[in-house]
C-alpha cells in the first residue's frame, strides 16, 4: 500500500494534540489485529502493540499488517520516537514499554524477565502507559487466553485512560478481555467490527 507522509504541519499539530494507542493481544489476536487496523486512518495516532507471539514472526506479521492497513506498521527495534500515522509492534523477544523523551514518546525494549508468564508483556506495555501517557493514553484488549493486560489496563484507567474490550461474541478465546472486564477495567465492551470506529470516537485533543 502507498503510504503518502503527512505535511509538516499537519504533523506537528498532530504531534501536539493526539493520543497514544496501546493494544494487547493474544490467541486468535493476530486476525483480530488485522481486523482492527483496518479501521485505522493513516493519520492515526501512535499505536503500540502487544501480540503473544514467537520472536521469528512478529517481524514477517508487521510486514504483513503495513502492506494490509493505512497507517505504517513497524517492529519495533527500541529507540524510535513516536509519530503520527505509525503502529509499532514489539518484538516477540522483548518487553515494550513506552518513554518520555524531550517534548514526545519514544519505545523502549527490555529483556528483563517474563511478566504474567510472558515476555513480551501486555502488562507491561499498559503499566507504562499509565505511568508516562495517563489521560492521553487509550487502552484497548483483544482476544486472548489468560489474564495478562487486565492488571495494567486497570491501572490505565485508574490514571484516566479510556479503555476498551473486545466482546465474548467476537473473540477467539474470551480469557484477556473477561478478566479486564471483571475488575473493572474496560470502559466500553464492542465487538470487533465495530471497535476502531468506538476508539476513534474518542480520539480528541488531550
Amino acid at each position: 500500500m502507498n503510504k503518502s507522509p503527512l505535511s509538516g504541519t499537519v504533523a506537528r499539530l498532530l504531534v501536539a494534540v493526539s493520543r497514544v494507542i496501546f493494544v494487547g493481544s493474544s490467541t486468535g489476536g493476530t486476525e483480530a489485529l488485522k481486523i482492527f487496523l483496518l479501521g485505522f486512518p493513516a493519520n492515526c495516532p501512535p499505536t503500540l502493540i502487544v501480540q503473544h507471539m514467537p520472536k521469528t514472526f512478529t517481524g514477517s506479521f508487521a510486514a504483513r499488517l503495513d502492506e494490509l492497513c493505512q497507517p505504517q506498521v513497524i517492529e519495533a527495534q527500541g529507540g524510535e520516537i513516536l509519530a503520527p500515522g505509525t503502529v509499532y509492534l514489539a518484538p516477540g523477544h522483548a518487553h515494550m514499554r513506552v518513554c518520555r523523551t524531550g517534548a514526545g514518546y519514544a519505545t523502549e525494549l527490555s529483556l528483563t524477565p517474563t511478566f504474567s508468564l510472558h515476555r513480551p508483556s501486555v502488562d507491561v506495555l499498559f503499566d507504562s502507559a499509565a505511568e508516562v501517557v495517563g489521560r492521553n493514553a487509550i487502552g484497548v484488549i483483544l482476544t486472548g487466553m489468560g489474564k495478562d493486560g487486565a492488571n495494567g489496563l486497570l491501572r490505565m484507567r485508574q490514571a484516566g485512560a479510556r479503555t476498551f474490550g473486545q466482546d465474548e461474541a467476537s473473540c477467539v478465546v474470551y480469557g484477556m478481555p473477561r478478566e479486564a472486564a471483571l475488575i473493572g477495567a474496560v470502559e466500553e465492551v464492542a465487538s470487533l467490527d465495530v471497535l476502531a470506529q468506538r476508539v476513534f470516537a474518542v480520539v480528541r485533543p488531550g
